[in-house]
């Protein structure tokens, strides 16, 4: 049985999941993170020297950063349509993953906290409206990919890269903001919807 700790309102914790029920892996969850079972112990230390949520046991292997355990996981369960195993079809879809990681979240680092979160500590209105902008730059760059593949975010199926940049999507959406149109982003969110794993685990009203 896989063991996953972290909360569930966090977004990169529901991305293992989502991918867990994708994967057909049996798995526990438990809440550890703001609001639960601290992360700033040493023995969680010793698991993930970050103190950060997701961390996955898988009886002595344990594994840290978000996209690193879904990658395993698909892996483990043998899902070469999740993540191809042909080394440029994987390469494609590793691709658009790392874009998530590091150009897309970090687009919304302070926009969303502002936004989103309300936190009175992101209140610099030059700094909100800067990270607005390149968050939908972000959105725009996907808005073209999904425009050429006419179906899903790596290709003509469903992957790993869906599942990251769908929880991040989703909290686009749900961040107060001004939105620009975006219909191949809006046909391919209405895609996911029909997976029930996402409406568990993505667009389940937790930002």
């Amino acid at each position: 049985m896989l063991n996953i700790l972290g909360k569930t309102t966090s977004i990169n914790v529901r991305k293992v999941l989502w991918t867990c029920e994708e994967a057909g892996l049996a798995y526990q969850q438990q809440d550890y993170g703001s609001g639960f079972a601290s992360t700033e112990t040493d023995a969680f230390r010793a698991l993930n020297p970050n103190a950060m949520v997701p961390v996955l046991i898988d009886g002595d292997f344990v594994l840290w950063e978000s996209n690193a355990i879904c990658r395993y996981l698909a892996r483990k369960a043998g899902r070469d349509d999740l993540l191809p195993t042909h080394m440029q079809a994987c390469a494609n879809v590793e691709r658009w993953m790392d874009w998530q990681a590091s150009e897309f979240n970090n687009a919304w680092r302070y926009a969303f906290p502002a936004l989103g979160r309300k936190n009175p500590d992101y209140n610099d209105p030059a700094r909100i409206a800067a990270g607005i902008k390149e968050w939908n730059h972000c959105i725009a760059i996907l808005e073209q990919q999904l425009q050429r593949t006419r179906a899903w975010a790596a290709g003509d199926t469903f992957t790993l890269a869906d599942v990251v940049l769908g929880l991040s999507v989703n909290r686009w959406k749900m961040t107060p903001l001004d939105h620009p149109a975006v219909p191949a982003i809006d046909a391919w969110f209405a895609r996911l919807h029909q997976r029930p794993a996402f409406l568990r685990h993505g667009n389940n009203g937790m930002l």
